[in-house]
């Protein structure tokens, strides 16, 4: 369970202090603009910077998702961006799971799905994608022991983003291979690993 893939702020050549988001929007003043892409989307924010900034401050206001910022705090202001994720809360029914991970659960039930989750060009190779990925995993937590939820989905766009998903154990439904599940069991042994890996 990510044996080669635990992410913690070692894995980059600065400090990265925390994950923002919540209660501040993404401001051109706060931070460094730069390409940002991920294994589905490209999104070039010098040009749709105010785009996305106006964009994140609608879904948040309405309720639709929480988008999240890696910063490197150290860093002169304004701040980079190298990275960003959105969560939202979904529902599905347990038929869309394998029979064995459907076992004993209703009808309808409650998760999160992690609806972008994106690196800064400039930062390739640093560790990034993996950073956000248990940043994701660690909200889906903090959700969780508020409210529960089954685990974490993942709709992805080609084999890719499948691939890149798969190395921290999401899987496929039966339904849809692109469309990918984590238990939130796994969620939390991971994180626990990745804790203890941080930690030695």
């Amino acid at each position: 369970m990510m044996s080669q893939h635990q992410a913690s702020c070692s894995c980059l050549d600065f400090t990265i202090k925390k994950m923002i988001g919540e209660g501040r929007e993404i401001s051109p003043a706060q931070h460094t603009r730069n390409d940002v892409e991920s294994t589905w989307i490209t999104l070039n924010l010098h040009r749709d910077f105010f785009k996305l900034s106006m964009k994140t401050g609608q879904h948040a206001e309405r309720g639709i998702s929480r988008t999240y910022v890696l910063v490197d705090e150290d860093a002169v202001a304004p701040e980079p961006i190298l990275g960003f994720f959105a969560l939202n809360v979904c529902q599905i029914k347990s038929e869309a799971l394998s029979p064995e991970q459907a076992k004993k659960l209703p009808r309808n039930l409650s998760g999160i799905r992690l609806g972008r989750l994106a690196r800064a060009k400039p930062f390739k190779g640093h560790g990034v994608e993996d950073i956000l990925m248990i940043a994701a995993m660690a909200k889906f937590i903090e959700v969780f022991n508020l409210a529960g939820g089954i685990g974490l989905f993942v709709d992805t766009k080609d084999q890719k983003a499948k691939e890149f998903y798969e190395r921290f154990d999401l899987v496929s439904l039966p339904s849809n291979e692109f469309e990918l599940f984590l238990p939130v069991k796994t969620i939390q042994e991971a994180l626990a690993q990745n804790s203890s890996a941080s930690r030695s």
